[in-house]
């Protein structure tokens, strides 16, 4: 399936714990989530350091994004008022998929996401 890697799974509930963290977690706090998913885990579970950097490098590309929209809404004079608003959707939408896919045990690949952290 297109925007997928492997199935990974889990080795305890606990990895799957951080992973869904990693994912939901960016719909509400943007890169902070899956950055200490990543941080407290990452060493620790090749299957949570998947899942975080996905989600991870998701968050930072659209984190740049929204804030060139802003700036392109300022610059227009309010023009542009709802850029803003459509990358937060991305955010959100996105962020779900990836956690119903987490939670399915599988990395879900981002789309439209730069990979910065390797």
């Amino acid at each position: 399936m297109a925007g997928q890697v492997a199935p990974v799974g889990y080795a305890n509930s606990d990895e799957k714990t951080w992973a869904l963290i990693a994912h939901f977690g960016g719909a509400v706090t943007g890169f902070i989530a899956p950055l200490v998913a990543f941080l407290v885990k990452g060493n620790e579970s090749a299957t949570v350091r998947a899942h975080a950097l996905q989600a991870l490098n998701f968050q930072i590309t659209w984190a740049i994004a929204t804030v060139v929209a802003v700036i392109l809404s300022i610059v227009s004079c309010g023009v542009l008022f709802f850029l803003p608003f459509v990358t937060w959707i991305v955010i959100v939408i996105f962020s779900i998929l990836g956690g119903v896919k987490a939670n399915e045990g599988v990395v879900y690949k981002y789309p439209m996401s730069i990979e910065l952290i390797k």
